[in-house]
């Protein structure tokens, strides 16, 4: 019988301290994990739409902090792109609340408040993953 292949986890913070926990997690999980860091996908060294192209992650974890705004709106612009679509989206943010009254319906995107529990993200990662019909 055929191994599946190991669904690949893309981390999208401005925290090195965080990427660096949750890539652990979730390679300790049975996850390959890539990482890019928020301000260098605002400041242009890393090309984002290139990064997903390159590592096709099935799961993003995106950090939204202030001003949600113009963050989630930078959120929604990369999701309707092509390199972006059919990907299950995973958002922490450090106030969920004030988020979701910035931005009203966040449709398919899944919003974790922090703190969370590494649990809570594990099994949000896993729920992206059966919704795309992989498993892990």
């Amino acid at each position: 019988m055929a191994e599946q292949p190991v669904p690949t986890i893309a981390i999208l913070n401005s925290s090195v301290d965080v990427v660096q926990m949750l890539r652990t997690a979730l390679d300790a999980a049975g996850f390959t994990t890539v990482t890019a860091h928020v301000p260098d996908i605002k400041q242009g060294s890393e090309d984002l739409l290139a990064f997903l192209e390159r590592y096709e992650p099935q799961v993003i974890i995106y950090d939204v902090s202030l001003p949600y705004a113009e963050n989630w709106t930078f959120l929604r612009l990369v999701q309707d792109t092509e390199a972006a679509r059919g990907r299950h989206f995973i958002v922490t943010t450090p106030n969920k609340r004030a988020l979701e009254e910035a931005v009203g319906d966040t449709g398919a995107i899944e919003l974790l408040g922090k703190p969370y529990d590494l649990d809570q993200l594990l099994a949000a990662v896993r729920r992206g993953l059966r919704g795309r019909g992989a498993t892990a």
